[in-house]
C-alpha cells in the first residue's frame, strides 16, 4: 500500500528536494478511509499533497505523505439561477475549468490556468483577475483521517478569506487531518463578464473585445498567465510567491503621497490592498538571483530555481525581498505558498 523514502523533487514546482518516509497515491474514496484504520500510522504525522504548485518543501517529511488522484467531474444539479457543478480533490483546476466552460456552465473563466488540484482551492482560496474560487464555491466534501469519516463543509463552514481559509487557519492543511475529496461550485445561469481588472481590461481592449463572451474571457487570461509567468517544467516555481498585503487605508494614503505610481486597491472602507510585485520591483529584486534562486525577470511576484536549489536558497532569497521591503515602505510581506 505504501511507498518508503520517495523523492518528492517532482511532486512540487518548485523542485526542491525532499524524501517522504512514507507515500501513497490514492485514487479511490475507500483508500482514505482504510488509511485512518492502518495499524502502522497510528501516531504518525501526515500531509495531504495535490499538484504541488503552491508547496515550499523545507526538507525530508518524517511521516505519510497522501498524494490525492482522485478524478471527476460532473453536474451535481441544478436550480433556476445555478449549476452546481463538481470536481474530485485530484482533478486538474486548470482542465476542470476548461470543462466547465466547454459544457457552458460559465464563472471560473477569470482562474483559467492556474496549476494545482481542484481539492487545493478552497484551502488558499485560489484567485486572479479580481475573482477568487469562494466566489462561487458551494461546498466542500473531505474525509477526516483520524476517524475515516466524511465531513462536508458548508461555504460558511470554510471560512474564506484572501488566501485563506479555515482549513489553512486552523492548520489542518498542515495537520493533514482532513482530505478534500471533492469540491461543488455554484455557477450562475445569469453570467456577466467580470473584466474590471486593469491587466485583463487591457487585455481585451487589445483584440478590440468589447463584450467578451466567457471562452474570450478565458482565452485573454491565458493569454496574460502565459506572457507573465514561467512553465514550471521549464523553470521550476510555486507561481505568486508572496500576498498581496493588505494595509489599513491611511497606511496606503500616506505610502500613496510619498509613491505616487504605488498600485492600491481598497477593500473596505478602512483597508487597502497594495501591490506586492510593484514593491518588489521598485527595490530591485525583480529578474535579480540570490544563489540559484531569484525573482523571475518578467513577474517579480514569482520566485524561481534557477537550478539545484534547495530551501536555504529560497530561505535566503525570501528574507532578503522581505527585508529590503520593510526597510523602504514599512511593509511585511507574507509568503503565499504552504511551507512544510
Amino acid at each position: 500500500m505504501f511507498q518508503q523514502q520517495v523523492d518528492l523533487s517532482t511532486y512540487n514546482t518548485l523542485a526542491l528536494p525532499a524524501r517522504a518516509e512514507f507515500f501513497v497515491t490514492v485514487d479511490r474514496v475507500e483508500q482514505l478511509a482504510a488509511l485512518a484504520k492502518h495499524p502502522d500510522l497510528a501516531g504518525r504525522r501526515r500531509f495531504v499533497l495535490g499538484g504541488g504548485s503552491n508547496l515550499v518543501l523545507t526538507g525530508d517529511f518524517s511521516g505519510l505523505v497522501v498524494h490525492m488522484n482522485l478524478k471527476g467531474k460532473s453536474l451535481a444539479g441544478e436550480d433556476g439561477e445555478h449549476f452546481y457543478v463538481a470536481a474530485a480533490g485530484g482533478e486538474n483546476w486548470s482542465d476542470f475549468v476548461r470543462w466547465t466552460l466547454e459544457q457552458g456552465w460559465p464563472g471560473l473563466e477569470n482562474l483559467s490556468f492556474i496549476p494545482g488540484t481542484a481539492g487545493a482551492a478552497p484551502i488558499q482560496n485560489i484567485g486572479a483577475y479580481g475573482v477568487e474560487a469562494g466566489d462561487f464555491l458551494h461546498m466542500v466534501e473531505a474525509l477526516d483521517l483520524d476517524t475515516g469519516r466524511p465531513c462536508p463543509f458548508s461555504i460558511d463552514d470554510c471560512a474564506l478569506a484572501y488566501r485563506d481559509s479555515l482549513f489553512k487557519r486552523e492548520g489542518w492543511h498542515l495537520s493533514g487531518r482532513y482530505a478534500i475529496t471533492r469540491v461543488i461550485f455554484r455557477l450562475p445561469k445569469r453570467w456577466r463578464p467580470r473584466a474590471a481588472y486593469g491587466e485583463l481590461a487591457a487585455e481585451l481592449e487589445r483584440g478590440n473585445i468589447a463584450q467578451p463572451t466567457p471562452a474570450q474571457m478565458a482565452a485573454a487570461v491565458i493569454a496574460l498567465r502565459r506572457r507573465k509567468l514561467p512553465d514550471p517544467l521549464q523553470l521550476p516555481n510555486a507561481g505568486s510567491f508572496f500576498q498581496n498585503p493588505i494595509v489599513s487605508a491611511e497606511f496606503a494614503a500616506a505610502l500613496g503621497e510619498a509613491h505616487p505610481t504605488l498600485p492600491r486597491y481598497p477593500q473596505t472602507d478602512s483597508h487597502v490592498k497594495l501591490a506586492a510585485g510593484w514593491l518588489i520591483e521598485q527595490t530591485g529584486w525583480k529578474g535579480r538571483n540570490l544563489g540559484p534562486v531569484g525573482m523571475y525577470e518578467k513577474q517579480a511576484l514569482v520566485l524561481v530555481n534557477r537550478g539545484g536549489a534547495t530551501f536555504r536558497d529560497v530561505q535566503n532569497l525570501t528574507r532578503a525581498v522581505r527585508e529590503a521591503i520593510l526597510a523602504r515602505f514599512g511593509v511585511n510581506l507574507v509568503p503565499e505558498p504552504v511551507i512544510l
